[in-house]
């Protein structure tokens, strides 16, 4: 059963030891650097969350607020280890994650930007509820801009 922990002094280790397949690290932070990313983002509320299947973490993800017009949470960083992929761990983490925010209820929706080729991760995120805005960022072409709306 999936649950959502803090990330602590006890466990960070474990998230250093996380790792994705070789391709799909051009799509993704180093779990190191997700945490460093959630340190960096303080300001704007990030947090680095845990997923663990019992004890043992098999990923990590970053969420962090936008108060940018459309105001949502921007889910910026979810990371399942290659070993614990194709499982239905992304799945019920993701749907934890959603549920979680959902509770605390700052805003109305949470976004996620997915690079055009990553089609394991659009797929989990379609599957969950995740719709394209048709949104394209002059920043990133290559890469929707796909948003969850809390019901």
């Amino acid at each position: 059963m999936i649950r959502l922990v803090e990330i602590d002094d006890t466990n960070w280790s474990d998230v250093a030891r996380l790792s994705v397949a070789d391709d799909q690290k051009r799509y993704l932070d180093s779990p190191l650097g997700i945490v460093a990313r959630g340190y960096a983002y303080r300001a704007h509320r990030a947090k680095v969350i845990g997923i663990a299947d019992e004890e043992t973490l098999v990923g990590v993800a970053l969420v962090k607020d936008l108060d940018e017009e459309p105001a949502c949470y921007d889910l910026q960083q979810f990371l399942i280890d290659h070993r614990y992929q194709n499982k239905g761990y992304g799945t019920q983490a993701l749907t934890a994650i959603l549920h979680a925010l959902q509770k605390e209820r700052k805003y109305d929706c949470v976004e996620v930007c997915v690079d055009r080729e990553d089609l394991s991760a659009l797929h989990v995120y379609q599957k969950v509820g995740f719709v394209d805005t048709g949104y394209i960022d002059p920043d990133l072409p290559d890469h929707f801009n796909l948003t969850y709306y809390f019901e």
